[in-house]
């Protein structure tokens, strides 16, 4: 089992030995399903409709957005067991020592999202008017479950996963009670720029998730293989994120101006009795509760590997480690209490610019894991920058920020439409354009730039099973 003292984990940035691997890719299954039967991933799916897209062809597009981002997802999860590492450790092999710590900003917004309106559930649950203590109280469960780690995230998402199944099943039953679909799904006309938006969602909702996915494999045993690796958190993660969006697309057709004003609340309003009605809101707070505390456990992870790159520690102390996961979510509980009561558009902007940032890191570290490096990685040199893998790499910072400015003009927001996103009637293709350069650019770069192991090469003081041979 992890490492723990009364349940607490001990393993932070460290390698995980052979001797404390545990759990199957099953566990990955529930764990990602979980994540994603939750009502932001509602709120993601209905956005489609909120900003054009029919029923027919939002959920179309939600699944292609799904696939693709799945997949990319699950190929960073499918790192943790070869490698027994944390993911932002592991992408020092790309950016250097200093250099592995870029998406940290990012988490802070996508847990201030998720404590909005699960902020809203508990005030709607207790019946309380003052938007800061739902979110106070909130913010409190995701600190103290992330304090406590590994192994009770993945109990939390098994709970979620079923607490939050029911709840979304109720919501749905309820919804196509009082409402009336036919005309919606019987008038479909087909719109590139909402299509591509929905496409896009789905793709940055799955991708967010890709600087922390290794982290919650990295405890299944060594010889996991690849395809089990993969299989778990990309059937999870698609199933989950599916059912959730196409209720969004549902939810959003069916209320309109009533669920655009208060999303929480209109689901709340479905619910037959306050009883039931308070059933619903608790659901909604469970199915935030894992997502949330991944965000924190995954930003304290991005968190310890940046100041570690610099004090040259290869671990970090449960205590610091509780400091960081309280101070990531007074910034939390900050950003969301500072919050603009224009949420969707917010939102909507927040998750495409996610994609923006994430996509072009995403390309480089599976570029340089799966195809140039050949999951071949010195370990130890992870952990000095006087190793091979250097402080800083300048050619793959260069490269990332290439990735991210070439989707500029190809850009749709609320706040900015770019050149080519104008010639294109509004369509947004800035996320394809930012994946097709950087992969271009970035391999004959990534060939050169370090002196790559001809094997795995692991720490010394780490005791592994002779038995394992690894994949």
């Amino acid at each position: 089992m992890a490492r723990t003292t009364r349940g607490v984990e001990k393993r932070t940035i460290d390698m995980v030995p052979d001797s404390e691997r545990h759990g199957t890719p099953k566990s990955q299954f529930t764990l990602w399903f979980g994540a994603n039967m939750q009502i932001t991933a509602v709120v993601n799916g209905a956005l489609a409709v909120v900003f054009g897209a029919d029923v027919v062809w939002a959920i179309i597009g939600l699944f292609i957005g799904q696939i693709i981002g799945g997949a990319i997802m699950a190929l960073h999860s499918a790192q943790g067991p070869a490698l027994g590492l944390p993911q932002m450790i592991s992408s020092r092999a790309q950016f250097g020592v200093h250099g592995a710590a870029l998406p940290l900003l990012l988490y802070f917004g996508f847990a201030a999202t998720g404590t909005v309106l699960a902020g809203q559930a508990v005030n709607n649950a207790l019946g309380v008017h003052s938007r800061w203590i739902g979110i106070l109280i909130f913010a409190a469960l995701t600190a103290i479950i992330a304090m406590f780690g590994y192994d009770l995230i993945h109990k939390l998402g098994k709970v979620s996963s079923t607490i939050g199944l029911l709840g979304l099943i109720y919501v749905a039953i309820r919804l196509f009670q009082v409402g009336s679909f036919g005309p919606k799904l019987a008038d479909s006309r087909f719109s590139i720029v909402p299509f591509l938006l929905s496409t896009s969602l789905a793709a940055g909702w799955q991708l967010t998730y890709a600087p922390y996915a290794g982290d919650y494999s990295r405890y299944l045993p060594r010889d996991t293989k690849l395809g089990r690796a993969w299989w778990g958190p990309f059937a999870g993660s698609v199933l989950g994120a599916t059912i959730s969006m196409t209720l969004g697309v549902f939810i959003a057709a069916a209320g309109g101006e009533t669920f655009i004003g208060d999303q929480v609340g209109f689901m709340g309003d479905l619910a037959q009795n306050r009883v039931l009605a308070i059933l619903v809101f608790i659901s909604i707070v469970i199915g935030k509760l894992t997502i949330n505390t991944l965000n924190a456990y995954g930003g304290v992870m991005a968190l310890s590997t940046g100041i570690s790159g610099f004090t040259g520690r290869s671990s970090v102390s449960s205590k610091v480690r509780s400091g960081f996961v309280i101070g990531f979510n007074v910034v939390v509980v900050l950003t969301a209490l500072a919050a603009s009561s224009d949420f969707l558009d917010v939102f909507k902007s927040f998750i495409l610019t996610l994609l923006m940032f994430f996509l072009p890191w995403s390309a480089i570290n599976l570029l340089n894991y799966y195809i140039i490096a050949h999951r071949h990685i010195d370990i130890p040199a992870l952990y000095t920058s006087k190793g091979r893998y250097g402080k800083l790499h300048w050619s793959t910072l260069v490269v990332y920020l290439l990735g991210v400015a070439v989707q500029i003009p190809f850009m749709s927001q609320a706040f900015y439409v770019g050149p080519g996103a104008q010639a294109m009637d509004g369509a947004d293709i800035s996320w394809i354009v930012g994946l097709a350069v950087t992969a271009l650019v970035y391999y004959p770069l990534g060939r050169r730039a370090f002196d790559y192991p001809g094997r795995m090469i692991y720490p010394p003081g780490v005791v592994l099973d002779p038995n394992i041979i690894g994949r």
